[in-house]
C-alpha cells in the first residue's frame, strides 16, 4: 500500500443541508485525513473547466448548473490507497446503488445531487488537487 492524495469535493446538496460534518467523519473514520480544505462557491467558468470531460455528455450543462448553484468543500485527503479508500466510502454514483454506510446510500438525493465528488484516479487526483490548491495550501 503507499500513502495517496486525492481530491474530494462535498458537493451543494450536502452543504445546502449542512452535512459537511457527518460527511467528513465517514472519510476519518475510514483513516483518511485531511490536509487541505476550503469551502468555495465555483463559478461558471470554474465549474465548467473542471467538469470538460464530460463537455459532450447529456447531463454537462445540468451538472454545471447544480455545482454552481451553492457552496461546496473542496478538500485533499490523504491515507494508504486514498483513492481507493475515497472511491469506497462514497459508493456508487447512483445512491439506489450504493452499499449501505456509504456517504451516498446515507446523504445523496439523487444520483445528480449525491453529495460528493473523489477522483477517480492518481492522474485525475493530481490535476483536480491542482486545480483547486496551491502547493502551499496543502498542508500535511
Amino acid at each position: 500500500m503507499t500513502v495517496e492524495r486525492t481530491l474530494s469535493i462535498i458537493k451543494p446538496d450536502a452543504t445546502r443541508r449542512n452535512l459537511t460534518g457527518a460527511i467528513n467523519k465517514c472519510f476519518e473514520d475510514a483513516g483518511l485525513r485531511f490536509v487541505a480544505q476550503k469551502r468555495i462557491r465555483l463559478s461558471a467558468q470554474q465549474a465548467e473547466e473542471f467538469y470538460a470531460v464530460h463537455e459532450e455528455r447529456p447531463f454537462y450543462g445540468d451538472l454545471c448548473a447544480f455545482m454552481t448553484s451553492g457552496p461546496v468543500v473542496v478538500q485533499v485527503l490523504e491515507g494508504e490507497d486514498a483513492i481507493a479508500k475515497n472511491r469506497e466510502v462514497m459508493g456508487a454514483t447512483n445512491p439506489d446503488d450504493a452499499a449501505d454506510g456509504t456517504i451516498r446510500k446515507q446523504f445523496a438525493e439523487n444520483v445528480e445531487a449525491n453529495s460528493v465528488h473523489g477522483s477517480d484516479s492518481a492522474e485525475n487526483a493530481a490535476i483536480e488537487i491542482k486545480f483547486f490548491f496551491e502547493d502551499d495550501e496543502i498542508v500535511g
